[in-house]
């Protein structure tokens, strides 16, 4: 499942891991998410973690990247391969096409450790307006579990995350049909599947699977387009190069929008 277009830059996948600013971890809103056996519940967080989070969604929605930057570990390690470095090249990346974001994070369960906590939450993340594409807007989520030592975050792995960027007029209304997971070398079924009467309008889709890198976050590749008969994208996957977290993308065109869809899929 493979795509390329000279339009639609592929930096959607980039996109997600950098949203996740050190407080975030979002998970998918459809998604129950089951309490770790170790863990406490949210309502019992300490107000100093809770204070943490919230600087950190502030900082990050002033889109101050100095000071976000000190919320991180210089050791910070990051379950995509990221380090430090690697993670504010790839978040300014996003920043500079959505100047606009805004995060919101909830916490979803805590521990305390030796030095400070271990906590999973859930980022909303939302942005109108891109640079290159007017009229536009991100809505994305991400659940992830970071560890925080002395104010610090340093590791980060990103558990669910899907990410949407609707524009123009008119961009259709897509349901999404991936598994969360699939095994190593099966076949898996992704369909982007357009939800309101399309008439006699003409579509256009494009879909694409990568297995996630440092190399994939700071090195967009592209979709290319081709003409849909039915009404959405019904594609046959399978995750050949090895195992792992897979970034799986789509995008439907029609007649005054455009909708772009990126899921992470994890193959055992």
């Amino acid at each position: 499942m493979t795509s390329k277009t000279p339009n639609l830059q592929r930096r959607v996948p980039r996109l997600l891991s950098s949203l996740i600013l050190g407080a975030i971890a979002s998970g998918l809103t459809s998604t129950l998410v089951a309490l770790p056996s170790w863990a406490n519940s949210a309502d019992s967080a300490p107000s100093e973690l809770e204070n943490l989070l919230d600087s950190i969604d502030s900082t990050s929605t002033e889109g101050d990247i100095e000071g976000l930057m000190d919320f991180y570990s210089n050791d910070f390690d990051h379950s995509d391969g990221l380090n430090r470095d690697d993670f504010r090249a790839s978040l300014e990346q996003l920043w500079e096409r959505f100047p606009n974001l805004s995060y919101d994070t909830e916490i979803l369960s805590w521990e305390e450790t030796a030095n400070g906590y271990q906590v999973e939450t859930e980022t909303t993340i939302l942005g109108l307006q891109a640079r290159d594409l007017p009229n536009t807007e991100l809505h994305g989520t991400v659940r992830s579990r970071q560890t925080y030592e002395n104010g610090q975050i340093v590791s980060q792995e990103i558990l669910e995350e899907e990410i949407r960027i609707l524009s123009g007029d008119n961009p259709p209304n897509v349901r999404v049909n991936l598994p969360l997971e699939a095994s190593l070398d099966s076949r898996y079924h992704f369909d982007l599947i357009v939800e309101e009467p399309l008439g006699d309008d003409l579509i256009l889709g494009a879909a694409m699977q990568e297995l996630i890198s440092r190399n994939t976050h700071l090195n967009p590749n592209a979709l290319e387009l081709e003409p849909l008969n039915a009404g959405g994208l019904f594609k046959v996957g399978q995750a050949e190069d090895g195992a792992g977290d897979y970034w799986v993308s789509g995008a439907i065109v029609r007649q005054g929008g455009i909708t772009i869809v990126s899921r992470r899929m994890r193959v055992n």
